[in-house]
C-alpha cells in the first residue's frame, strides 16, 4: 500500500485540475493506496517568504497540517495548469513557504550541495497547458516541469517519477477532457 499525498496547485476550486484531482484520487483509492489532500484553494497562508531564509516566518496551522502530509507521504502528485510556462503564484508560495532549511534540505558546511531531507520520496507531475506540448517541450524549455523535477523536488531528494502534460486546453472537448480524466484515472490505478 502506497502513501499517496495529491497537491491541487490551482487556485479556482471549479478549475480542471480539482477534476484532475478527483479522477487520480478514484485511481489511487482503487489500487488500495491511502490518499491525502492539499488543495491550496482551500488554504489560509501568506504566499511570501518576507525573509528569505534570513529569519523564520512562523507557519500558518494550514502550513503545519500539509508539512505533516508531506512527511506522511511516500508519493506526491503535484496537479497544477501550466502559466507563463511555470507554475500558478499561489503553488510556488507555497513550495517557498514550505520546502524550508531544515525541513526538506539542510545546508552543509563546506559543501555547495544540500544534504537532501526528502529521499526515499517519490512525485509525479499532472500539469494542463493552453500550449502544444512539443512547443511547451523542446520551444520553451519545460520550465516548470524542470523546476518542480529538478530545482525542488531532486535538490530535497524526491525522485520524480512521470510527468504528464494535457493540451491544448482552450481547444480541448467535453470528449477529450473525459479521456483526460479516465487516462489520469488509469495512471493512478496503476
Amino acid at each position: 500500500m502506497k502513501k499517496v499525498l495529491i497537491i491541487n496547485g490551482h487556485p479556482d476550486r471549479e478549475s480542471f485540475c480539482h477534476a484532475l484531482h478527483q479522477s487520480y484520487k478514484k485511481g489511487s483509492l482503487s489500487k488500495g493506496s491511502e490518499v491525502q489532500e492539499i488543495a491550496l484553494a482551500d488554504m489560509v497562508f501568506n504566499l511570501n517568504l518576507a525573509y528569505g531564509y534570513r529569519k523564520r516566518t512562523e507557519l500558518e496551522p494550514d502550513m503545519l497540517e500539509a508539512w505533516a502530509k508531506l512527511q506522511w507521504a511516500e508519493h506526491i502528485v503535484w496537479i497544477y495548469p501550466t502559466w507563463w510556462a511555470s507554475m500558478p503564484a499561489i503553488l510556488k508560495g507555497f513550495i517557498d513557504r514550505l520546502f524550508l532549511p531544515g525541513f526538506a534540505f539542510e545546508y552543509q558546511e563546506k559543501s555547495p550541495f544540500p544534504k537532501k531531507l526528502l529521499v526515499g520520496k517519490t512525485s509525479e507531475i499532472i500539469s494542463t497547458m493552453d500550449s502544444p506540448v512539443w512547443y511547451y517541450k523542446w520551444i520553451v524549455g519545460d520550465i516548470g516541469g524542470k523546476l518542480i523535477r529538478k530545482n525542488i523536488g531532486a535538490f530535497c531528494g524526491i525522485k520524480n517519477m512521470r510527468t504528464t502534460y494535457l493540451a491544448v486546453m482552450k481547444t480541448s472537448t467535453v470528449e477529450q477532457r473525459a479521456k483526460w480524466l479516465d487516462k489520469i484515472e488509469r495512471i493512478a490505478s496503476k
